[in-house]
Order: C-alpha cells, then sequence, then structure tokens
C-alpha cells in the first residue's frame, strides 16, 4: 500500500499546532485497534505480520512518538525541559545553558541535555528520545533540522524554542540573532580600521552553517564597502586554537597582502593572535583581528580581542521566559520571536 493512500480517507492530516499525535491515531490510520497499537510497540513480534506493516506505516505517516512515561509518571515528566545543543565543549552554548536552567529550576523545572556534534541524524534520535518521555517542552539549537524531525516536532503536541539563530521561519518559538549581521558587521569594523585586504577564517563550516551565514554576511559587506581583496577559508576539523594558526598560514600564503582577519569564534582568534607572535606579524599595525563570541580570555590575552559578544546568557533567559510563559498559559507572550542582537566590542587587536 502507498503511504500517500494512508491518510486519504482516514485521519486528517492537518492538525492543530500543538495538538499531540496519539496511539488512537495510530491505531484508526492503521485500521487496527488501540490495544493492538499498544501490543506492537511492546512486542512487536507478538501481532501479525500484516497488521505490523500498516502500524509502522502509520506511525512513520503521522510521525508519532510513543509516551514512554503514561499513566502515573506523566505528571512527573512534564517538570522537564529537554535542551538539545551541537557541543557541550563550546562555550557559547554553555552560557546560555546555564542561564536557561537557572531560569527553569526555579520555577520547578529540571533540564535534560543532549549534544548533536552538528550531527542532524544525531538530533533526530535525541529529540525522538525526548518525546518519549513527554518532556513540558524541547529547545533547539538552530533553526536547521532534518525533515523527519520537523515532522515529529510538529506532531509533538508540547511547546518547542530554537535558540542562536533567527532569518528563517521557526517551528514555535525563537530566541536569538541573525547570523549574516554579525559577519557583516565584523567587515565593516575592519573596513572602518582601513583594511582592504581580508579574511573570514571559520573551522567545520560544512556542519555549522551558523558560522558559514556570517561568513556570507562578511563577504556582502566586503563587497558593499569595496574592500580590495576578501575570501573566505575553513578548516575542515574543530575551532581550536591550533586551527586558528593553520588557517592563518594558509590565508598568508594566499594573500601575503592580508590585512584584515574576521574570525568565526575567539579560539580561532586567539590561535592566530599566538601565531602572530611567533611569526613577528604585528598586531593591529599589520594585520587587525575580529572574534566571535567574548569568551573570558578575549579581555585578557595580548594584545586584547576585539570581538561580538553575542549575549549567550540573554538568549537563555529570554528562552526560559518564553518556555514558562507557554506552560504557564498555553500561549507565548508576543512576540514568540525575539532578536536579541550583538555588541562588537573594540580592542587592541584591531
Amino acid at each position: 500500500m502507498d503511504t500517500d493512500d494512508l491518510g486519504k480517507d482516514r485521519v486528517p492530516r492537518k492538525r492543530r499546532k500543538m495538538q499531540r499525535i496519539t496511539m488512537a491515531d495510530v491505531a484508526k490510520l492503521a485500521k487496527v485497534s488501540p490495544s493492538t497499537v499498544s501490543l506492537y510497540l511492546r512486542k512487536p513480534d507478538a501481532v501479525s505480520p500484516a497488521a505490523g506493516r500498516e502500524i509502522a506505516r502509520a506511525i512513520d505517516h503521522l510521525g508519532y512518538v510513543p509516551n514512554l512515561v503514561a499513566g502515573g509518571l506523566a505528571a512527573a515528566s512534564s517538570r522537564v525541559v529537554s535542551i538539545i545543543v551541537p557541543s557541550i565543549r563550546n562555550a557559547f552554548f554553555a552560557e546560555t545553558v546555564s542561564a536557561l536552567q537557572a531560569e527553569l529550576t526555579s520555577e520547578g523545572l529540571q533540564v535534560l541535555l543532549g549534544h548533536t556534534e552538528y550531527d542532524k541524524e544525531q538530533e533526530e534520535a535525541l529529540v525522538r528520545t525526548a518525546l518519549s518521555w513527554a518532556p513540558a517542552a524541547i529547545v533547539l539549537t538552530g533553526l536547521s533540522h532534518s525533515r523527519d524531525t520537523r515532522k515529529l516536532l510538529k506532531a509533538g503536541g508540547i511547546p518547542v524554542l530554537e535558540m542562536w539563530e533567527l532569518g528563517g521561519d521557526p517551528l514555535d518559538m525563537a530566541v536569538g540573532f541573525l547570523h549574516p549581521r554579525v559577519g557583516a558587521s565584523a567587515a565593516e569594523h575592519l573596513l572602518s580600521k582601513r583594511r582592504r585586504n581580508l579574511a573570514f577564517l571559520g573551522a567545520r563550516m560544512q556542519e555549522d552553517h551558523r558560522a558559514a551565514q556570517r561568513a556570507e554576511g562578511f563577504e556582502e559587506a566586503c563587497r558593499k564597502g569595496q574592500a580590495a581583496s576578501w575570501s573566505v577559508i575553513n578548516h575542515p576539523g574543530a575551532a581550536t586554537v591550533e586551527a586558528g594558526a593553520i588557517l592563518l598560514n594558509r590565508s598568508l600564503q594566499q594573500n601575503p597582502q592580508l590585512d584584515g582577519i574576521a574570525c568565526s569564534n575567539d579560539w580561532i582568534a586567539l590561535g592566530i593572535l599566538f601565531e602572530c607572535q611567533r611569526l613577528g606579524v604585528a598586531i593591529p599595525d599589520a594585520i587587525s583581528v575580529v572574534g566571535f563570541g567574548d569568551l573570558d580570555f578575549s579581555a585578557s590575552c595580548i594584545p586584547s580581542l576585539t570581538t561580538i559578544r553575542p549575549s549567550g546568557d540573554l538568549i537563555g533567559k529570554e528562552a526560559a521566559r518564553l518556555i514558562l510563559s507557554r506552560i504557564r498559559a498555553a500561549a507565548p507572550p508576543l512576540p514568540a520571536i525575539i532578536d536579541t542582537g550583538h555588541v562588537l566590542i573594540e580592542r587592541c587587536s584591531s
């Protein structure tokens, strides 16, 4: 049977946004009883192969996720908020999660944390697991998700908040900022310092599309500002101090006239500062450097680092405010999309 045929005369696919897909919906679509669906979920081999195939198709078609804490434990599960970030090693997200957790725990909610390592399949697996425990809300990082993840969340019937990115169509609520605008701010700052041969140096931008968006904004500002030259260079591995040194040497080989650098984060910028010291390149006299993140070392390294602060703590606080408002009143305060902006902090590196 074709999957498209499943939805024609059985369960309407257009549902109220926050209505949870239930076992009864699956049973109706598969033309079996709810008890058969329940048995299939517990012991797939205990139902007939034909019924099993119809149930599996219905589950996939509807995006159904079984509630593992039904009954007496359901109330306890409603006090859990699942937060999914790309990396627990990234200080940006640590600041946001810390602020989120502080606000949520003060209201009696607990946080369940998962990380994807920028892998959409891993995000989908974490979302599926989180939904099975019927959380009070799910918090994701960014707006880019797999088709099946979006399908699961739309069918999940719970509040969803996407953080750290704006500019697309959020599933429900969103708190963050425009990454192309961040990249443009870095380029505009360098151009204001009479730097004309520029480069954006980043890491794992093939996976980290937010860093890639900052690079795109940087390039657009270079075009508008009539920079003499510009380039974007990507390191395939993690954004580390070592990656910064590698990227600096690659960019100098490509353009010996390089005099301005924007980085996808402060760790890369720190690696550039160290490598410039090793090479005897004066900063900012020969090359100006702008980071991203305003991490703890940025103000105290030598020279101190000009950087862009994304206000990760504010993102966490605003995200918590929207989640708590939704849980209490079943509707978020307006606006449900909040732009936390960014701030360029000028220091000695530029």
